[in-house]
Protein backbone atom coordinates (compact mmCIF):
# COMPACT_ATOMS: atom_id res chain seq x y z
CA UNK A 1 0.00 0.00 0.00
CA UNK A 2 1.01 3.86 -0.62
CA UNK A 3 2.36 6.24 1.65
CA UNK A 4 -0.84 8.19 0.44
CA UNK A 5 -3.27 5.20 1.11
CA UNK A 6 -1.72 4.49 4.54
CA UNK A 7 -2.18 8.18 5.25
CA UNK A 8 -5.87 8.17 3.83
CA UNK A 9 -6.61 5.23 5.58
CA UNK A 10 -5.53 6.37 8.97
CA UNK A 11 -7.35 9.76 8.63
CA UNK A 12 -10.53 7.55 7.26
CA UNK A 13 -10.89 5.38 10.63
CA UNK A 14 -9.80 7.95 12.64
CA UNK A 15 -12.78 10.98 11.23
CA UNK A 16 -14.92 7.89 11.57
CA UNK A 17 -13.60 7.45 15.02
CA UNK A 18 -14.39 10.19 16.37
CA UNK A 19 -17.68 11.33 15.02
CA UNK A 20 -18.98 8.16 16.41
CA UNK A 21 -17.41 8.90 20.02
CA UNK A 22 -18.72 12.43 20.33
CA UNK A 23 -22.18 11.45 18.91
CA UNK A 24 -22.55 9.17 22.25
CA UNK A 25 -21.19 11.66 24.39
CA UNK A 26 -23.25 14.82 23.40
CA UNK A 27 -26.24 11.80 23.56
CA UNK A 28 -24.99 10.84 26.71
CA UNK A 29 -24.37 14.14 27.99
CA UNK A 30 -27.70 16.03 27.02
CA UNK A 31 -31.02 13.73 27.84
CA UNK A 32 -34.13 15.70 26.74
CA UNK A 33 -35.72 16.33 30.05
CA UNK A 34 -39.30 15.37 30.31
CA UNK A 35 -40.23 19.11 31.06
CA UNK A 36 -40.74 22.47 29.04
CA UNK A 37 -37.06 22.43 28.45
CA UNK A 38 -37.18 19.71 25.83
CA UNK A 39 -38.13 21.92 22.99
CA UNK A 40 -34.37 22.97 24.11
CA UNK A 41 -32.21 19.97 24.63
CA UNK A 42 -34.13 18.41 21.27
CA UNK A 43 -32.33 21.88 19.21
CA UNK A 44 -29.08 21.34 21.00
CA UNK A 45 -29.01 17.69 20.19
CA UNK A 46 -30.68 18.46 16.17
CA UNK A 47 -27.20 20.80 16.02
CA UNK A 48 -24.94 18.87 17.90
CA UNK A 49 -25.50 15.16 16.60
CA UNK A 50 -25.04 13.66 13.52
CA UNK A 51 -23.48 16.37 11.48
CA UNK A 52 -19.90 18.51 10.42
CA UNK A 53 -16.19 17.10 10.03
CA UNK A 54 -15.16 16.70 14.04
CA UNK A 55 -11.99 18.10 12.84
CA UNK A 56 -11.23 20.26 16.18
CA UNK A 57 -11.89 17.09 18.47
CA UNK A 58 -9.85 14.66 15.98
CA UNK A 59 -7.30 17.34 16.30
CA UNK A 60 -7.71 17.81 19.97
CA UNK A 61 -7.51 13.69 20.64
CA UNK A 62 -4.36 13.16 17.88
CA UNK A 63 -2.64 15.72 19.94
CA UNK A 64 -3.29 14.59 22.83
CA UNK A 65 -2.48 10.81 21.56
CA UNK A 66 1.15 12.12 21.47
CA UNK A 67 1.19 12.38 25.20
CA UNK A 68 -0.61 9.30 26.46
CA UNK A 69 -3.74 10.72 27.20
CA UNK A 70 -6.36 8.37 28.11
CA UNK A 71 -8.69 9.05 25.29
CA UNK A 72 -12.07 9.05 26.77
CA UNK A 73 -10.60 12.14 28.46
CA UNK A 74 -9.47 13.70 25.29
CA UNK A 75 -12.63 13.09 23.83
CA UNK A 76 -14.71 14.85 26.65
CA UNK A 77 -12.43 17.63 25.97
CA UNK A 78 -13.13 17.54 22.22
CA UNK A 79 -16.70 17.91 22.54
CA UNK A 80 -16.47 20.97 24.60
CA UNK A 81 -14.76 22.41 21.65
CA UNK A 82 -17.11 20.77 19.35
CA UNK A 83 -19.89 22.44 21.03
CA UNK A 84 -18.09 25.89 21.02
CA UNK A 85 -18.10 25.23 17.73
CA UNK A 86 -21.59 24.20 16.98
CA UNK A 87 -22.83 27.28 18.93
CA UNK A 88 -21.26 29.44 16.48
CA UNK A 89 -22.84 27.98 13.46
CA UNK A 90 -25.91 28.49 14.93
CA UNK A 91 -25.96 32.02 15.85
CA UNK A 92 -24.00 32.61 12.17
CA UNK A 93 -26.86 31.40 10.43
CA UNK A 94 -28.99 33.47 11.87
CA UNK A 95 -31.00 36.19 10.02
CA UNK A 96 -28.99 38.80 11.71
CA UNK A 97 -25.79 37.20 10.69
CA UNK A 98 -25.07 35.31 7.79
CA UNK A 99 -29.21 34.19 7.44
CA UNK A 100 -28.22 30.71 6.14
CA UNK A 101 -31.03 28.09 5.33
CA UNK A 102 -28.76 25.14 4.65
CA UNK A 103 -25.82 23.49 7.27
CA UNK A 104 -24.48 19.67 6.64
CA UNK A 105 -27.45 19.06 4.08
CA UNK A 106 -30.55 19.74 6.80
CA UNK A 107 -32.16 22.76 7.31
CA UNK A 108 -30.40 25.37 9.36
CA UNK A 109 -31.33 25.02 13.52
CA UNK A 110 -33.41 28.44 13.36
CA UNK A 111 -35.63 27.02 10.15
CA UNK A 112 -36.06 23.63 11.42
CA UNK A 113 -37.08 25.42 15.54
CA UNK A 114 -37.72 29.13 15.40
CA UNK A 115 -35.05 31.85 16.35
CA UNK A 116 -35.43 32.09 19.74
CA UNK A 117 -34.70 28.20 20.30
CA UNK A 118 -31.78 28.91 18.38
CA UNK A 119 -30.65 31.46 20.24
CA UNK A 120 -31.31 29.85 23.52
CA UNK A 121 -29.20 26.36 22.03
CA UNK A 122 -26.44 28.36 21.01
CA UNK A 123 -26.59 29.80 24.87
CA UNK A 124 -26.79 26.70 26.24
CA UNK A 125 -24.19 24.86 23.73
CA UNK A 126 -21.65 27.89 25.23
CA UNK A 127 -22.23 26.79 28.52
CA UNK A 128 -21.75 23.39 28.37
CA UNK A 129 -18.97 23.60 27.00
CA UNK A 130 -17.34 25.36 30.21
CA UNK A 131 -19.48 22.45 32.13
CA UNK A 132 -17.54 19.55 30.29
CA UNK A 133 -14.05 21.24 31.31
CA UNK A 134 -14.87 21.87 34.61
CA UNK A 135 -15.77 18.19 35.24
CA UNK A 136 -13.03 15.94 36.84
CA UNK A 137 -13.85 13.21 34.00
CA UNK A 138 -11.55 15.51 31.74
CA UNK A 139 -8.93 15.57 34.49
CA UNK A 140 -8.07 14.83 37.94
CA UNK A 141 -6.09 17.83 37.74
CA UNK A 142 -7.89 21.23 38.81
CA UNK A 143 -4.71 23.33 37.44
CA UNK A 144 -5.20 21.58 34.08
CA UNK A 145 -9.39 21.93 34.21
CA UNK A 146 -8.85 25.97 34.45
CA UNK A 147 -6.07 25.96 32.25
CA UNK A 148 -8.42 24.10 29.43
CA UNK A 149 -11.13 26.40 30.46
CA UNK A 150 -8.89 29.59 29.70
CA UNK A 151 -7.74 28.66 26.37
CA UNK A 152 -11.05 27.68 25.26
CA UNK A 153 -12.61 31.02 26.83
CA UNK A 154 -10.08 33.07 25.56
CA UNK A 155 -10.40 30.90 21.56
CA UNK A 156 -13.85 31.65 22.10
CA UNK A 157 -14.46 35.43 22.38
CA UNK A 158 -13.08 39.10 21.55
CA UNK A 159 -9.42 37.50 21.24
CA UNK A 160 -10.74 34.55 19.04
CA UNK A 161 -13.48 33.46 16.71
CA UNK A 162 -16.48 36.25 18.39
CA UNK A 163 -13.74 39.38 17.13
CA UNK A 164 -13.15 37.23 14.66
CA UNK A 165 -16.66 37.34 13.72
CA UNK A 166 -17.05 40.92 14.27
CA UNK A 167 -14.45 41.65 11.82
CA UNK A 168 -15.80 39.64 8.99
CA UNK A 169 -19.20 41.71 9.66
CA UNK A 170 -17.31 45.01 9.44
CA UNK A 171 -15.73 43.37 5.94
CA UNK A 172 -18.52 43.51 4.27
CA UNK A 173 -18.72 47.51 4.17
CA UNK A 174 -14.82 47.62 4.64
CA UNK A 175 -11.80 46.70 2.25
CA UNK A 176 -9.01 45.13 4.11
CA UNK A 177 -5.64 44.44 2.97
CA UNK A 178 -3.48 41.00 3.49
CA UNK A 179 -2.55 41.22 6.95
CA UNK A 180 -6.10 42.51 8.35
CA UNK A 181 -7.68 39.80 6.43
CA UNK A 182 -4.99 37.24 7.89
CA UNK A 183 -5.33 38.44 11.36
CA UNK A 184 -9.50 37.87 10.86
CA UNK A 185 -9.13 34.49 9.73
CA UNK A 186 -6.59 33.79 12.88
CA UNK A 187 -9.09 34.74 15.09
CA UNK A 188 -12.55 33.63 13.43
CA UNK A 189 -11.21 30.07 12.16
CA UNK A 190 -7.80 29.58 13.20
CA UNK A 191 -8.58 30.00 17.27
CA UNK A 192 -10.50 27.17 17.63
CA UNK A 193 -8.34 25.29 15.65
CA UNK A 194 -5.61 26.41 17.60
CA UNK A 195 -7.36 25.92 20.99
CA UNK A 196 -7.66 22.02 19.79
CA UNK A 197 -4.39 21.65 19.65
CA UNK A 198 -2.87 23.37 22.71
CA UNK A 199 -5.62 21.29 25.12
CA UNK A 200 -4.62 18.42 23.75
CA UNK A 201 -0.97 19.75 24.83
CA UNK A 202 -2.24 20.76 28.12
CA UNK A 203 -4.16 17.37 28.84
CA UNK A 204 -0.44 15.72 28.12
CA UNK A 205 1.14 17.88 30.86
CA UNK A 206 2.92 19.39 28.00
CA UNK A 207 4.96 22.92 29.56
CA UNK A 208 4.35 25.79 27.94
CA UNK A 209 7.60 25.97 26.26
CA UNK A 210 7.07 22.81 24.68
CA UNK A 211 4.33 23.58 22.75
CA UNK A 212 5.92 26.31 20.56
CA UNK A 213 6.01 23.12 17.60
CA UNK A 214 2.62 22.46 17.98
CA UNK A 215 1.18 26.33 18.20
CA UNK A 216 3.07 26.82 14.65
CA UNK A 217 1.84 23.62 13.44
CA UNK A 218 -1.76 25.06 14.32
CA UNK A 219 -1.47 28.63 13.15
CA UNK A 220 -0.51 26.84 9.68
CA UNK A 221 -3.19 24.57 9.51
CA UNK A 222 -5.92 27.38 10.57
CA UNK A 223 -4.39 29.92 7.70
CA UNK A 224 -4.45 26.71 4.90
CA UNK A 225 -8.37 25.69 5.97
CA UNK A 226 -9.88 29.05 5.87
CA UNK A 227 -8.06 29.16 2.18
CA UNK A 228 -9.58 25.87 1.45
CA UNK A 229 -12.85 27.16 2.66
CA UNK A 230 -12.44 30.24 0.89
CA UNK A 231 -11.85 28.21 -2.17
CA UNK A 232 -15.29 25.72 -1.96
CA UNK A 233 -17.22 28.61 -1.47
CA UNK A 234 -15.86 30.14 -4.91
CA UNK A 235 -16.05 26.68 -6.97
CA UNK A 236 -17.26 24.41 -4.73
CA UNK A 237 -20.73 22.15 -4.92
CA UNK A 238 -23.84 23.11 -2.37
CA UNK A 239 -24.83 19.99 -2.51
CA UNK A 240 -21.08 18.45 -1.80
CA UNK A 241 -20.27 21.45 0.80
CA UNK A 242 -23.78 20.75 2.66
CA UNK A 243 -24.70 24.45 2.84
CA UNK A 244 -24.94 27.72 0.32
CA UNK A 245 -21.57 28.53 -1.45
CA UNK A 246 -20.99 31.68 -3.30
CA UNK A 247 -21.66 33.80 -0.29
CA UNK A 248 -18.35 35.92 0.35
CA UNK A 249 -18.49 36.87 -3.49
CA UNK A 250 -22.16 37.97 -3.26
CA UNK A 251 -21.22 39.70 -0.05
CA UNK A 252 -18.61 41.46 -1.27
CA UNK A 253 -16.28 40.48 1.04
CA UNK A 254 -12.10 41.16 0.57
CA UNK A 255 -10.89 37.36 1.19
CA UNK A 256 -7.61 35.53 0.42
CA UNK A 257 -9.11 34.55 -2.89
CA UNK A 258 -9.75 37.86 -3.70
CA UNK A 259 -6.87 39.20 -2.37
CA UNK A 260 -4.79 36.05 -4.42
CA UNK A 261 -6.68 35.07 -7.00
CA UNK A 262 -7.53 31.18 -6.87
CA UNK A 263 -3.92 29.80 -8.47
CA UNK A 264 -1.63 31.83 -6.13
CA UNK A 265 -3.99 30.41 -3.18
CA UNK A 266 -4.11 27.28 -3.90
CA UNK A 267 -0.45 27.29 -4.29
CA UNK A 268 0.16 29.49 -0.47
CA UNK A 269 -2.30 26.62 1.12
CA UNK A 270 -0.16 23.94 0.00
CA UNK A 271 3.11 25.82 1.34
CA UNK A 272 1.05 26.50 4.54
CA UNK A 273 0.41 22.27 5.08
CA UNK A 274 4.11 21.83 4.34
CA UNK A 275 5.21 24.06 6.62
CA UNK A 276 2.75 22.78 9.09
CA UNK A 277 4.01 19.05 8.58
CA UNK A 278 7.68 20.92 8.83
CA UNK A 279 6.73 21.73 12.87
CA UNK A 280 5.85 17.89 13.13
CA UNK A 281 9.68 16.87 12.45
CA UNK A 282 10.79 15.66 15.92
CA UNK A 283 8.03 13.83 16.09
CA UNK A 284 7.90 9.95 14.92
CA UNK A 285 4.97 7.83 13.05
CA UNK A 286 3.07 8.69 16.30
CA UNK A 287 2.33 11.95 14.70
CA UNK A 288 1.33 10.55 11.25
CA UNK A 289 -2.22 11.42 11.60
CA UNK A 290 -1.54 15.18 12.37
CA UNK A 291 0.23 14.92 9.09
CA UNK A 292 -2.83 13.90 7.48
CA UNK A 293 -4.88 15.73 9.06
CA UNK A 294 -3.21 18.84 7.30
CA UNK A 295 -3.03 17.57 3.95
CA UNK A 296 -6.52 16.42 4.33
CA UNK A 297 -7.32 20.46 5.12
CA UNK A 298 -6.61 21.33 1.97
CA UNK A 299 -7.52 18.48 -0.16
CA UNK A 300 -11.31 18.13 0.96
CA UNK A 301 -14.42 19.58 -1.31
CA UNK A 302 -16.32 20.43 1.41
Amino acid sequence: MALGEVSGSLLADALGEIAADVDAVFDALLPVPEDARARLVEAMRYAAIGGGKRLRPLLLTATARLYGVDRDAAVRAGVAVEAIHVYSLIHDDLPCMDNDALRHGKPTLHLAFDEATAVLAGDALHAFAFEVLADPAVSADPFVRIELVSTLGEASGLRGMAGGQMMDLVAETSTFDLPTITRLQQLKTGALLAASVEMGAILGHVPQEGRTHLRGYARDIGLAFQIADDLIDHEGDAALAGKAVGKDEAAGKQTFLTLLGPERAREQARMLVEQAVAHLADHGSEADLLRAIARYIVERDH
